[in-house]
């Protein structure tokens, strides 16, 4: 079993997988972020440690989203592109601004598989899986609109090289 390490500060990079709400121990909300060779905690909502990387490369989650609407003319739980360079593309299990909202790392996904009680168990390619309160059909459909949305930004950049 891994250390879960409790940080600070949460910095989000390639090997992030996913960042789940979690309680902290006063009450608040935190999150639990998985790693590919690690776990912890950080006192911030998932949507707050999403938008602190998306600020670390320039902008923010507002101004993420606002992107995606514009490249891709989807309007809500938007995936987003922290860093295209290093495909860091993840998307939101529900409304970001729902405090059970977590966030999946696109390019990690193994598979997916449909569970009772309308929950979905996302295994990642290191073999590691989380189990989601989402709809198998609402979480194929987050990561179908990932694959669009990342094809969409990776063409525009290929063109302007």
């Amino acid at each position: 079993m891994k250390n879960i390490l409790y940080m600070v500060k949460s910095e989000i990079t390639p090997f992030t997988m996913a960042i789940m709400p979690r309680k902290t121990e006063k009450g608040g909300l935190g999150s639990f972020i998985l790693e590919d060779n690690e776990e912890y905690f950080v006192k911030d909502s998932p949507s707050k440690v999403i938008d602190l990387a998306c600020k670390f490369f320039g902008a923010s989650l507002r101004g993420r989203q606002i992107g995606t609407k514009e490249v891709s003319n989807m309007t809500h739980k938007l995936p987003i592109s922290i860093d295209p360079v290093s495909g860091m593309y993840f998307f939101p299990t529900l409304s970001p601004t729902n405090p059970n909202c977590a966030w999946i790392a696109h390019s990690h996904i193994k598979e997916v598989i449909e569970q009772e009680n309308q929950r979905t168990k996302i295994i990642f390619k290191n073999g590691l899986s989380i189990l989601v309160d989402v709809s198998y059909g609402s979480l194929k459909n987050q990561i179908n609109r990932t694959a669009q949305y990342r094809f969409i930004l990776d063409e525009r950049i290929k063109s302007l090289q």
